[in-house]
């Protein structure tokens, strides 16, 4: 039999439409995408007319609110400069507690000058340098003495109001404290040379040669005489100093003698900056107001020459060392110890004919992160230095200022490198902590309560820089402010900080130049602000809102948060929602203590470098 045929589907296959359907189906099809795009038309205005219905009672009500904020601005002016005025009386604090320190200087009558008087201290050096012959523990001494006059001058110059510091004034502290600086060690090479006179009274027993090492809180002296000229010499170590050389054959028996002078004051750095921004406030009897002044220059504007032309020896000091940048020359050697320890550390020398630090001749670095001890080599007697990135801790990671009492605050500064806790009681302030990889360090400048200008300057010797300078953002990413916003801010924080807790918050890096934002709450307990009491709040200098985002948000909005309104200050925004247990502790607040935090923020610039 041959293959069976096969049957074809019951239905025949498809059945082919004919022209007629095909025309009703395109109809049809034509006709629902008619409907269907005048129902997107209609759909798409209907949504343009309740967006545009939004938008105008969005404009509307912030019109409202904006005039309603012009009608009131005039009294809530009034009112924060009731508040502001604390700052004048703060001034006026400080100026008299200066004119009776002076006074009591004067009572005092111990032979010691007021470094702030030129004939006092001009008299004091002629006196010393014309005495020959003196002691070295005599000259230590009188170099301790020495130390302080300097202390005390850097501190008039950075503490004293700028209104009162003339340029004559600052030239005047600032070549007293130099011409000091040469004099000590004029003095300390005299008294060198007065103790190499009677070199074999200090010969040591077993070497023979001569050996001095003398302590004190200031500065170490380590001498050694080669007496013997014992050819086989080649190496000497000074009992308890950590410190020694290795003598060249061809020198071992000469007439030669060694000193390691180590220094715990830095005499080689450029003088300090005078700061240039302050809070400059008006005496009452001419404008009833408080205005700013600011030096910043569009900070972007300055150059970095100016650094190096400051940064230049000054013309009759003892060093012939200069100072200029020098990164990228360095950037071997800092990388090589970056790896060896985590740390940015430097180790340069200079040599007392350079113009500019060195790291050649320094050989064999080693660095034992668990003890903080760092050794090393060199070719020969320079003067040597350890150098740390000055911006190492900046830009800040976060921070925060909590009350904790009457007059009492935390601040917190958190960077990548160290968490940094200070108090503030009144006008003092004290270092809390400082925490770095999970221990405390800096335990000897723990506890001790001091005025904002000598707990800044403490930190910056202790390595722990968290205060901007003039030049800073030429190193640093900033997240830069304008000064009114910027300014304004601290100063009104500072009115309202004995009540109300302030911290960072991530959306000002997106708010803009004009707007600072950060996170506000009222703290009238000494616990932790939980996250949910946290509130944003933006101002500009002029203006203050309360947003509707929180800090967990995906965007940034500047859209007012719900039953909120616009004011021309700070103060009255937080006003709305304070209790007044707050408000009350608000107007009680010594003047003082705003002053003091007023100093710590503008010194850590928060708002900018964070």
């Amino acid at each position: 039999m041959g293959p069976k045929k096969k049957k074809k589907s019951e239905g025949g296959g498809k059945k082919k439409l004919s022209k007629a359907e095909r025309l009703r189906l395109q109809k049809e099809e034509e006709e629902r995408r008619l409907i269907e795009e005048e129902e997107a038309r209609l759909r798409a205005e209907q949504e343009e007319a309740e967006r545009l219905e939004k938008e105008r009672i969005l404009r509307e009500e912030t019109e409202r609110l904006e005039a309603k904020d012009q009608e009131r601005r005039g009294t809530e002016l009034a009112e924060l400069h009731l508040l502001e005025e604390n700052f004048l009386s703060a001034m006026q604090w400080k100026a008299d507690y200066r004119a009776h320190a002076k006074w009591e200087h004067y009572m005092q009558c111990d032979g010691s000058p007021d470094p702030a008087v030129p004939q006092e201290i001009n008299t004091f050096m002629t006196l010393w340098r014309e005495n020959k012959n003196e002691d070295i523990e005599f000259v230590i001494e009188k170099g301790n003495q020495v130390l302080n006059l300097i202390k005390k001058l850097d501190f008039l110059l950075l503490d004293t109001p700028p209104n009162e510091l003339t340029e004559k004034i600052i030239a005047q502290y600032q070549e007293s404290i130099l011409e000091l600086q040469s004099l000590l060690h004029q003095k300390y090479n005299e008294a060198t040379e007065h103790l190499l006179k009677k070199a074999n009274t200090y010969a040591d027993s077993d070497s023979g040669n001569m050996e001095v090492v003398i302590k004190d809180k200031n500065i170490t002296f380590c001498i050694w005489g080669n007496l013997k000229k014992n050819p086989r010499f080649g190496h000497h170590m000074f009992s308890d100093a950590e410190n020694g050389f290795d003598l060249p054959k061809a020198v071992a028996t000469s007439d030669v003698a060694v000193r390691i002078l180590h220094t715990h004051y830095d005499h080689i750095s450029p003088l300090p900056h005078v700061p240039t921004l302050h809070l400059k406030v008006d005496a009452p009897e001419s404008k009833q107001k408080i205005t700013l002044f600011c030096d910043m220059k569009e900070e972007e504007e300055k150059e970095v020459e100016q650094e190096s032309e400051d940064q230049l020896v000054t013309e009759g000091r003892k060093s012939t060392i200069s100072f200029k940048d020098n990164t990228k020359n360095d950037t071997d050697e800092n990388e090589k110890l970056e790896e060896e320890s985590d740390k940015k550390l430097e180790s340069v020398s200079t040599i007392s004919g350079g113009k500019q630090w060195r790291t050649d001749g320094i050989n064999d670095i080693k660095y034992k992160m668990k003890e903080k001890q760092i050794s090393f080599d060199m070719d020969a007697f320079y003067t040597i230095t350890l150098i740390q990135d000055a911006h190492l801790n900046m830009p800040y990671q976060s921070w925060e200022l909590r009350p904790t009492g009457t007059d009492e605050l935390l601040f917190t500064v958190v960077t990548a490198f160290a968490e940094v806790q200070m108090q503030i009681k009144g006008n003092q302030c004290m270092l809390s902590s400082v925490i770095v990889d999970g221990g405390e360090q800096l335990s000897h400048l723990t506890g001790r309560w001091t005025s904002p200008v000598s707990l800044t300057v403490a930190l910056k010797k202790a390595g722990v820089n968290i205060f901007p300078s003039d030049y800073s953002h030429k190193f640093v990413c900033v997240n830069k402010k304008t000064p009114l916003a910027e300014i304004t801010a601290y100063q009104q924080m500072a009115l309202v900080a004995s009540a109300f807790a302030f911290s960072w918050s991530k959306w000002n890096l997106v708010s803009g130049q004009d707007q600072v934002v950060f996170k506000v709450s009222e703290h009238l307990k000494t616990d932790t602000v939980t996250e949910e009491d946290w509130s944003l709040y933006m101002f500009n200098g002029q203006r203050a809102q309360r947003l509707k985002i929180n800090e967990s948000s995906e965007a940034f909005s500047e859209e007012l948060a719900s039953n909120t309104e616009f004011h021309s200050t700070l103060y009255h925004l937080i006003k709305d929602f304070a209790s007044e247990e707050a408000l009350e502790k608000v107007k009680k607040t010594s003047c003082l203590f705003i002053d003091a935090v007023y100093q710590l923020l503008i010194a850590t610039r928060v708002l900018t470098y964070s």
